[in-house]
């Protein structure tokens, strides 16, 4: 498995060359939307609003942080388990968001969207949310406030840390995992 360095925006050709166990650092712009933010995103892409955010290429960390301390551009910020933004991913990754980062498995529909829009999920380490925190180096509110921790931010990251659990040929690193270890 290969060490990749990802700048954001990702372009197609980003994701393309992306295998499920490659280890990914990114640098770059990432925004962070949980639940209560996707469903309202979603309901702007309705109205015919333009997202607070350019969507073409975007990299969305589900997090909801925690406050900074004296000195750190956040809080802790682990990853959220992703399975509650299934609802909402498909329409994110039609908009042209190309990496989607969280934690825990995807249902088969994510999965087929992902392969569909060339797009991967991302799996932050969980537990590891101080040291994930260490590679945003600014963090502002770009949507949402009245969410708290939820709203919607733009972090600048540098070589922040994801594996690739589901890449755009369909592999799923999580069911690979299991495999290799079945008797």
């Amino acid at each position: 498995m290969a060490t990749v360095r990802l700048t954001t925006p990702l372009s197609e050709e980003d994701v393309l060359k992306l295998r499920a166990g490659d280890k990914v650092l990114i640098t770059g712009e990432v925004y962070t939307a949980r639940d209560a933010a996707h469903k309202r995103l979603i309901e702007m892409m309705e109205r015919g609003e333009p997202l607070p955010f350019e969507p073409k290429g975007a990299v969305i960390y589900y997090v909801g942080p925690a406050p900074a301390k004296p000195g750190w551009a956040v809080g802790p910020c682990g990853p959220t388990t992703s399975y509650r933004m299934d609802p909402y991913t498909e329409a994110m990754l039609k908009a042209g968001v190309k990496a989607v980062v969280g934690k825990g498995n995807r249902s088969q529909e994510v999965r087929d969207a992902l392969v569909r829009h060339k797009a991967v999920y991302l799996a932050a380490t969980g537990g590891a949310a101080a040291l994930i925190a260490k590679s945003v180096k600014e963090g502002e509110i770009v949507a949402f406030e009245d969410l708290g921790t939820e709203a919607v931010r733009r972090f600048r990251v540098e070589e922040f840390p994801a594996t690739v659990v589901n890449d755009t040929a369909g592999a799923d690193l999580y069911e690979e995992g299991r495999a290799e270890y079945r008797v």
